[in-house]
């Protein structure tokens, strides 16, 4: 049964806190299935819009065959004759095969890879299917057909499920589409857990309330209307006890979610196993030494050196456009901390006044650790646009190609933040910063110190190459939107 000083703790999350009742055996075994209703619903639509999509396709793929048809050396029969009777049954085929591969689960609409692994996977045996049997039955039919039926559909579903994604994030950011949580432990447990849930908002997990191990978990779901039991790791002193919770929620339709002691560790580093009854976590050990290795170094180097050669017209305007504003020099130098603690010369164009730094002084106030200032007079007309297209950073390439700075990585510290970090926070430097990052792309100078700090851990630790290509794609719509910069 959980403490006194538990429930006060508990209350002080920021959520009502419920008391603990003594369980009864005449609790109703109601079948309440609101969130899974909801989302086979949400799912049942993206299968229509999905079928939709492949039908255009092809249509799409039918009228444009002759561009492949040609090449392969082609003779086709009459695509008048046979399309209308084998188009939709590739289409139904295709279907059933993202069906068979997960691709419509409910629980996994939203959130990771999975529903895109499962439509690459699908597609791909879809593919072969028709392949396989076109071979066997020798058919004469267009291979330019299915060519551009699969090529042109695999992203078109991929696109449309994104879309989808965006559209359930915002939806899930305005109380619609939202899993209903009773968090269940400890206070600490709890409180970080609330955190999460609280600042990731698209995840449609929403803590209705939080009481601590011991009460009646059971009635309290049931009369808030919650859909889902939460329970924070290494809140019950045996797995007995948890067991009991288990049994407890049966036949109330009541998800029952465990949370490992464990956070911002990516699902790559993670592996579940189940040895003799018990499920037990592998967690692989941080990526630090990929993070700073060869194959990013290779790709830093590769891409840098390209960007540098196609902007170079970019490049050239920008450092006319800032000689004519006020004679003054063209880049900016800061020094900051790189890999290992060691110092280097950051460039920037330079997009403040030429006597900037003596006014700082009176700015100062403003400003934290990260020192950025909104309206800050300082900027000139071209620093101003500048800044807002993040164009100022791009002479960092040449920072990247000397080894300095990566493309991707935490942000790149001052000395005078390095002096007062503490041995967590100087995780960071054991990668090179970088001209973009996980920061880039979470608010930027919207963020909080202690975001920032968290943020940069965790690109450190679950570094993966994928992850930087999608953080290099989303930085572009981040600098097209303007959020968090000035």
């Amino acid at each position: 049964m959980s403490t006194t000083s538990d429930r006060r703790s508990l209350a002080a999350v920021g959520l009502p806190e419920q008391r603990a009742r003594a369980p009864r055996p005449d609790l109703p075994r109601e079948r309440r299935t609101r969130l899974d209703r909801r989302l086979s619903e949400a799912m049942s639509l993206v299968f229509v819009v999905d079928t939709l999509v492949l039908l255009a396709v092809s249509v799409l793929a039918w009228t444009q065959r002759g561009l492949l048809d040609g090449r392969l050396g082609d003779v086709p029969q009459d695509p008048a004759r046979w399309l209308p009777a084998i188009g939709p049954w590739i289409v139904a085929l295709w279907l059933i095969t993202l069906l068979l591969a997960g691709g419509y689960h409910p629980r996994s609409l939203g959130a990771g890879f999975e529903e895109f692994r499962a439509i690459v996977v699908g597609s791909v045996i879809a593919f072969g299917m028709f392949g396989v049997t076109g071979f066997l039955v020798r058919s004469e039919m267009s291979r330019g057909y299915p060519v551009l039926l699969f090529a042109v559909g695999t992203p078109a579903l991929l696109a449309m499920r994104y879309g989808d994604r965006k559209v359930l994030h915002w939806l899930r950011g305005r109380g619609r589409m939202v899993n209903r949580v009773v968090a269940v432990g400890t206070a600490s447990a709890v409180a970080e857990l609330v955190a999460v849930l609280e600042r990731e908002t698209w995840t449609g997990y929403r803590v209705v309330a939080t009481c601590a191990p011991g009460d009646d978990v059971p009635r309290l779901a049931v009369e808030l209307g919650a859909d889902s039991v939460l329970v924070a790791g290494g809140s019950w002193s045996s797995a007995a006890e948890l067991r009991r919770l288990g049994w407890a929620i049966e036949g109330l339709d009541l998800d029952l979610l465990v949370v490992p002691s464990l956070t911002d560790i990516a699902g790559p580093r993670v592996h579940m196993a189940n040895v003799a009854g018990l499920p037990l976590v592998h967690v692989r050990e941080p990526r630090i030494g990929e993070a700073g290795g060869t194959v990013k170094r290779f790709f830093d180097v590769l891409v840098a050196s390209l960007l540098v050669v196609v902007l170079s017209p970019v490049l050239l305007g920008i450092s006319l456009a800032i000689r004519l504003t006020d004679g003054g020099p063209v880049l900016y130098r800061q020094r900051r901390v790189g890999i290992g603690q060691n110092g280097f010369d950051m460039l920037k164009f330079r997009s403040m006044v030429i006597d900037a730094e003596g006014l700082v002084d009176g700015l100062a106030s403003e400003t934290d650790f990260l020192f950025k200032v909104r309206r800050d007079p300082r900027v000139t007309r071209v620093g101003r646009v500048l800044r807002r297209l993040s164009l100022d950073e791009l002479p960092q390439l040449v920072n990247v190609v000397r080894g300095e700075m990566s493309l991707v990585g935490p942000r790149p510290p001052l000395p005078s933040e390095v002096a007062s970090y503490s041995s967590d926070v100087r995780r960071r430097l054991l990668v090179r910063p970088g001209m973009t990052g996980l920061w880039q792309v979470s608010g930027r100078s919207d963020l909080s110190w202690e975001e920032s700090v968290r943020i940069d851990l965790y690109y450190v630790d679950n570094w993966s190459l994928v992850g930087d290509a999608v953080i290099m794609l989303k930085t572009v719509r981040a600098v097209l939107v303007g959020r968090g910069a000035y």
